[in-house]
């Protein structure tokens, strides 16, 4: 096995202030470059490394950067959803991180040449990098893929490449870079301008890679509503305080020429499918702005409970016998421990006091997050959906021309979540090649264009209105068409090719040991035995 690179000491240092720093090129600081140098000071400790040593230095990086990224958990529960959620990612990143520590062992030992160490290796370990993000992002549960590396990029010019590959081919090609420059410094080669080729080649597609091109389909008048009331699950309130706030801040609209109207998540604290007055309000408001509604709130059927976004038409925009809503998407990925309890019956043995506050199970929609609206397709995603690829991709599949995202922020007032969340909306704008109208019951709200540039937006905490030409688009983003398959090259090709490398390095043990010289004691003089 190669010799670490660093002491464990060290390596346990670097790669606790490597967290701190990969966590200041998110939101709300947002210093994108420092995304390579924390992926550098996760890598270097863990070359050379036992798996023991790999899964201390690997989970010392993750503790760093996730207790600091996601502490707006704390907000109102204190620590122990954020000990909770903190500690399961960073048990999983350890865990996921061994990979790399066995590709830095293996692939150099079997091919040690330099092209090998400059362009598979690197290829490797950001291929397998890459996978672990899928893995976090997929499990248990629904799994949290919050923190992934091309994610931190919303405001750098190397956000264009996603409309290409997908975040997940972004991550890949950051982590390799880095992993390629690794390399350089550790071969010594890194002045000869030919080793140093894959790596600035990777660099010069990263920063010179314009937006894929989608296709302009005119305009839409978009009218976006920031109510601002008491939407926290903790805030006091009076029956119908959210819905009396969305109408109030909804006012100014009332006599605009708009296309639709949008309100965020949660923006009515009542069952519009079983309370006959809250759709009657709902029925007055379309026939009043004249205007299809796109509007959200908890609804109930049967035993079932959704996180429910409901397309809401005037009278004489419906076909006939046609009821409101006509149209439904329920949140395809509900929040563990946030809008359900997965496996109530354990943890409520384990922390029976934080469970029980969470009274209402919502159950995950199977319908499309899309919405024909007079013959505008819209893309749907409720709150934390925007993070999930397959809710996007599927949006734009069946035809959207532009998003609405809606969220409910209030929960995390005053914390870094809202500008992070903000950030992944900015990239689905990016990588679809689609406007997003990113609207929250508290703010910060944001209208953004195709290129990921802000075209209207509400500050935090005050209740407001946006009236905006919202550009639409068609076309599909090779990220939308490919982005499956990249995963799938990218997550499963790296593990399939580090289990080849497991079983040729076994097999190269195991000849090596049957090639070792056997050693004898040499036999005492005069014993007439012969030595040859």
């Amino acid at each position: 096995m190669a010799k670490p690179v660093l002491p464990l000491w060290a390596a346990l240092l670097v790669a606790a202030a490597g967290g701190a720093v990969l966590d200041l090129a998110y939101p709300d600081v947002g210093w994108w470059p420092l995304a390579f140098v924390g992926v550098a000071a996760a890598l270097v400790p863990l070359i050379g490394r036992s798996l023991w040593g790999g899964l201390a230095v690997g989970a010392v990086s993750a503790a760093s950067f996730y207790f600091l990224h996601i502490s707006w958990i704390t907000r109102y529960l204190g620590p122990l959803p954020l000990i909770g959620l903190a500690g399961i990612e960073t048990i999983l990143t350890a865990v996921g991180g061994l990979g790399i520590v066995l590709a830095y062992r293996w692939l150099p030992r079997l091919a040690p040449g330099r092209w090998v160490r400059l362009i598979a290796l690197p290829a490797l370990v950001a291929g397998l990098w890459t996978a672990r993000e899928l893995w976090v992002g997929s499990w248990p549960y629904t799994g949290f893929p919050w923190a992934r590396i091309g994610m931190s990029q919303s405001e750098s010019p190397l956000a264009q490449v996603a409309s290409w590959t997908g975040v997940s081919g972004l991550t890949f090609l950051m982590v390799f870079v880095v992993a390629a420059v690794i390399e350089l410094v550790r071969l010594g080669t890194w002045r000869d301008l030919r080793t140093a080729l894959p790596a600035a080649l990777t660099v010069l597609v990263l920063f010179a890679l314009p937006a894929f091109p989608t296709q302009d389909a005119g305009t839409w008048r978009v009218g976006a509503v920031q109510g601002n009331g008491p939407a926290g699950y903790f805030d006091e309130r009076e029956p119908f305080a959210v819905l009396d706030a969305q109408l109030a801040a909804t006012e100014p609209l009332l006599d605009e020429d708009l296309d639709v109207l949008v309100w965020p998540e949660g923006g009515i604290d009542g069952d519009p499918l079983n309370n006959a007055s809250v759709a009657r309000v709902l029925d007055r408001l379309a026939a009043r702005v004249d205007a299809p509604l796109i509007v959200n709130a908890a609804t109930q059927r049967g035993d079932d409970v959704f996180n429910t976004s409901m397309l809401w038409q005037p009278r004489d925009a419906r076909a006939a016998g046609e009821d409101n809503p006509v149209a439904l998407h329920d949140k395809s990925h509900p929040v563990p421990m946030g809008e359900y309890v997965p496996d109530r019956w354990f943890f409520e043995l384990i922390v029976p006091d934080l469970i029980s506050l969470i009274q209402r199970e919502y159950t995950p929609g199977t319908n499309a997050p899309f919405f024909d609206v007079d013959g505008v397709g819209v893309g749907l995603a409720i709150c934390f959906d925007v993070i999930y690829d397959d809710v996007i991709w599927s949006g734009a599949r069946d035809g959207a021309e532009l998003y609405v995202f809606q969220t409910n922020n209030a929960d995390f007032r005053g914390t870094d979540e809202n500008l992070q969340q903000l950030a992944f909306a900015r990239m689905r704008a990016i990588e679809t090649g689609r406007s997003v109208v990113n609207l929250s019951t508290v703010g910060t709200s944001q209208v953004i264009a195709p290129d990921g540039t802000e075209i209207d937006g509400l500050p935090e905490g005050e209740a407001g209105a946006m009236l905006t030409e919202v550009p639409l688009r068609t076309g599909l983003t090779p990220a939308v068409i490919a982005g499956p398959a990249v995963q799938l090259l990218l997550g499963w090709g790296s593990i399939a090719v580090l289990v080849v490398l497991g079983v040729l390095a076994g097999l190269q043990r195991r000849r090596a040991g049957r090639a070792a010289p056997e050693t004898t004691m040499p036999a005492p003089e005069g014993t007439g035995i012969d030595h040859d």
